[in-house]
């Protein structure tokens, strides 16, 4: 049966960048409904991305903290023994907390949700098919796409979910392997890599280029990859894998270098193919509105508005960073432009975060990049290991380094490697969003002890005149 509903915005796609203009929408008092497949809203993030993988980094971390750590500071306990049932069912109740906090949301703030396929049929409509064929049609003056990203496949390598997983399968292992290889040393896979590592698992990762996490500082990478060797990770880089064969004792990687040469084989319980993502847009009904994407399936626009009057894209179907915090600043501006307001997201003030342990984060520009705009900086360091409250953490791996002008010392880019960075970077988005310059955090008083000294001792850096280190 088709029922016909009009709305002044209609967002395909539940995740952060959908649900939030959904909220946000519905602040700005507009007709609002959002369309997702799932039968719960939050997209991969909540559901099998960022949130479930964060349950399983904190486990992980703790059941290493118990089995390693723990007699060292005089906390003398049984060896810790991994109940996987439980592990996967805490994971889930975290996760099914949160789907229903974004449902209250999406009520409290007026927004009818469907479950259903959602596709453009043309301006100013869409229709929702359900998983029993019902179809309804939406009709709108704005449509928003937010359909986000999934894992980008591997030539000669088919996920089944079982020997060889993306990363959703990679959350909800039934057992630790004895042997994982992680197949793309970017952020995914050493989050995931060092969730079964800690549990257990040998684990090697295979990376076609001569470095891991691209994009990253080089110099924060460098340190990063020997950390991570330290705690037990092999990497074969600069190669790539050619072929993959499943069987019952497990999987058999065909291996060469990247810039070819002879082949060998790699022996694995689980690969986990973790080699990016890229946009969802097929089957979307884009061309009925006239939008064409570019040749990696990405939507051009200008200021989220897409070559179709009235449609409107953000998230992971555009360029900029495949971050769940990015779709979220992509929400708000669109709908506020929608609703005749300014909006706008600068993606130099975009953080990265990779949640291992230690963690590593960083804003604006990095070393690399300034070298090849010839901008002249200077550079401010200071290393975990001279931060009081690192050292009795037994944290003290890593670093804090400022990139400031050589002249006005304003502010270029911020990179931490070190415990909890994810939550020490955001005082230097701060910074840079305002102009800042390393002095004005240098002046700027810290508390005593905690980590976050470690990032104003870098600021300090700059001038030369850090006072700990």
């Amino acid at each position: 049966m088709s029922q016909d509903q009009s709305f002044d915005v209609v967002i395909i796609g539940g995740g952060p960048g959908g649900y939030n203009a959904a909220i946000r929408a519905g602040q700005l008092g507009l007709k609002t409904a959002i369309v997702e497949t799932r039968d719960v809203l939050g997209g991969t993030c909540l559901n099998v991305g960022c949130m479930p993988s964060k349950a399983l980094l904190h486990a992980s971390e703790l059941f290493e903290l118990a089995g390693h750590e723990f007699k060292s500071i005089g906390i003398d306990v049984p060896a810790p023994k991994l109940n996987i049932v439980q592990l996967h069912k805490a994971k889930q109740d975290s996760v099914d907390g949160l789907t229903k906090g974004i449902a209250f949301l999406m009520k409290k703030n007026k927004v009818t949700a469907f479950t259903g396929y959602g596709k453009i049929e043309g301006a100013g409509k869409v229709s929702v098919t359900a998983k029993d064929g019902a179809v309804q049609t939406l009709t709108s003056k704005n449509i928003i796409i937010a359909t986000g990203s999934e894992p980008t496949p591997l030539p000669g390598v088919i996920v089944d979910q079982k020997q060889i997983v993306d990363s959703t399968g990679a959350l909800s292992l039934p057992a630790v392997p004895k042997h994982l290889v992680v197949v793309g040393a970017g952020i995914i896979g050493l989050e995931l890599g060092s969730v079964w590592r800690r549990l257990g698992a040998k684990v090697t990762v295979v990376e076609f280029l001569d470095r891991i996490t691209p994009g990253m500082d080089t110099e924060v990478a460098t340190a990063f990859h020997k950390i991570l060797s330290k705690q037990g990770f092999e990497f074969k880089l600069g190669t790539k894998v050619t072929a993959a064969k499943t069987s019952a004792k497990g999987v058999s990687l065909s291996l060469e270098a990247a810039a070819g040469g002879n082949a060998e084989t790699l022996e694995a319980d689980v690969v986990l193919v973790a080699i990016g993502r890229r946009p969802f847009t097929a089957g979307l009904g884009l061309e009925s509105v006239g939008i064409t994407t570019d040749q990696r399936g990405f939507i051009p626009t200008n200021h989220f508005k897409t070559a179709a009057p009235g449609v409107w894209a953000i998230g992971d179907v555009i360029h900029g960073p495949m971050l769940a915090h990015k779709a979220e600043e992509d929400a708000v501006a669109a709908v506020e432009l929608i609703a005749g307001k300014a909006g706008h997201v600068d993606y130099d003030l975009v953080p990265s975060v990779v949640y291992t342990a230690p963690e590593v984060a960083w804003v604006g520009k990095t070393e690399d990049q300034l070298k090849a705009a010839g901008i002249q900086y200077k550079v401010g360091k200071f290393p975990f290991i001279a931060n009081s409250r690192a050292k009795i953490n037994h944290e003290t791996e890593g670093f804090v380094k400022f990139l400031a002008d050589a002249k006005t010392d304003r502010v270029y880019g911020v990179h931490i490697l070190g415990p909890q960075a994810g939550e020490m970077i955001s005082e230097a988005s701060v910074l840079i969003a305002f102009g800042g310059a390393s002095e004005d955090l240098a002046r700027i008083c810290h508390p005593h002890p905690t980590r976050s000294e470690a990032v104003r001792q870098a600021a300090m850096g700059v001038e030369g005149w850090t006072m700990q280190a």
